[in-house]
């Protein structure tokens, strides 16, 4: 049996004025851990952590800690453009009951291999406890190559972990056979849903993959079947999830989509999302009724049915 998890990088809810919506943040992470996703990942790109106040952090840190801590692995994303803003961060998310924290490097400038892996250094010295690194090169505008990442976890045993979201497998194949052999106990996740299946036969250990807030019981089902070698089960979820990765197409950037996605398919929140992002259009929401039709069509038709 293979190790194969699906982690959700979870919406964040909020009403109409932009203030956090409590209340449906928790019912949208009690119907995540219904489903039987394996992880959460709160404050990643997909959480709109960039456009959230320190303030507004910390009150979600404290509400997902009070939910969820010893229910089900609680990874939280604490980046910032500064070292200390990211360290004090990732240390009040730890001292409140996380997992580990999740970190990208500053964006903006496009960073050498030299400052990317300066800037690790200094805040793997100073976090206390598990720390994934997180690897987007289209948004940093510089990739965290496995090189540097190799040297960081052989000398920072707190880096334990590397989410990887690039639109090709081949740098999560470099990183795995680069990495695992000064470090066979990190885990790298792929960063997207599709790359479930091929990055596990590789040595990652799951993926991260926000169709998971749509169906967190498909995507958990999905990784089940890979863990079992199912090859049956693990064809029909791959076309299903293949079929689902059009919703990040549909709209730029993708949040608003998935959100308004999400209150179609009944989960009780509001699909606001933080200035400057737009709610999604008219026909826009026609493209996401049809793709959910598509998706709802291929779930009905896998063999014995999913949870």
């Amino acid at each position: 049996m293979r190790n194969a998890k699906f982690y959700c990088p979870v919406v964040t809810a909020f009403d109409a004025d932009g203030n956090l919506d409590l209340p449906a943040n928790r019912a949208i992470w009690e119907r995540l851990i219904a489903g039987g996703i394996d992880g959460i990942v709160l404050m990643g790109s997909t959480g709109e952590f960039f456009a959230m106040t320190t303030a507004q952090k910390e009150a979600l840190i404290d509400a997902a800690t009070a939910c969820l801590k010893g229910r089900i692995e609680l990874i939280v994303g604490t980046a910032a453009m500064r070292v200390d803003e990211t360290v004090a961060l990732s240390n009040y998310a730890l001292r409140a009951g996380a997992d580990a924290v999740m970190i990208i490097g500053p964006y903006y400038f496009a960073l050498d291999e030299a400052s990317v892996e300066a800037y690790f250094r200094e805040v793997a010295s100073q976090v206390v406890g598990d720390i994934y690194l997180y690897n987007f090169p289209d948004r940093t505008g510089y990739d965290l190559t496995p090189a540097t990442t190799a040297k960081l976890a052989k000398q920072f045993p707190n880096i334990v972990g590397y989410k990887d979201t690039l639109f090709t497998v081949n740098h999560t194949r470099k990183l795995l056979t680069t990495v695992l052999p000064v470090r066979p106990d990190f885990k790298v996740l792929a960063g997207f849903d599709e790359f479930l299946h091929r990055a596990v036969t590789s040595g990652a250990v799951g993926a991260i993959g926000a169709i998971s807030n749509l169906y967190p019981a498909v995507c958990a089902d999905y990784a089940a079947a890979v863990r079992d070698g199912d090859a049956d089960r693990i064809e029909a979820y791959q076309r299903i999830i293949d079929i689902a990765m059009d919703i990040y197409a549909i709209g730029t950037p993708f949040v608003p989509i998935l959100k308004k996605a999400m209150v179609l398919k009944g989960v009780p929140m509001s699909e606001h999302c933080l200035a400057p992002v737009q709610s999604a259009t008219e026909a826009q929401t026609a493209q996401v009724r049809n793709l959910l039709d598509r998706i709802d069509a291929a779930v009905a038709a896998v063999p014995n049915g999913t949870r």
